[in-house]
């Protein structure tokens, strides 16, 4: 495989691990309406600010995330507005396995 490619992969896959998990997909899918801040991500995923810290980390490191200070608050944010599509297209894949398009 050409280096060129072979990075390729090696960054879609880190794109793909960071939306690997119930609640960054459930972060990934609240930000979908809109930007938010840490703390409610915290109670929307129910977990420690310790744990869900872990989560946007991640998610930002693998560029998914924008990350805002505002004050004593972090807000984020999707880096790309077509998360929606990427998710609708797993989905199909996800929920009846037919040999059908996603797209």
């Amino acid at each position: 495989m050409p280096r060129t490619s072979a990075k390729k992969s090696e960054s879609r896959a880190a794109v793909i691990k960071a939306l690997g998990h119930p609640s960054r997909l459930l972060i990934a899918e609240a930000l979908m309406k809109g930007e938010m801040c840490v703390c409610d991500l915290k109670d929307l995923v129910g977990a420690d600010m310790s744990t869900v810290s872990k989560h946007l980390t991640l998610m930002r490191e693998a560029g998914v995330l924008n990350c805002e200070k505002r004050g004593l608050n972090i807000y984020y944010s999707l880096a790309c507005d077509c998360l929606g599509d990427f998710l609708r297209c797993v989905d199909k894949l996800a929920c009846g396995g037919k040999k059908t398009t996603c797209c």
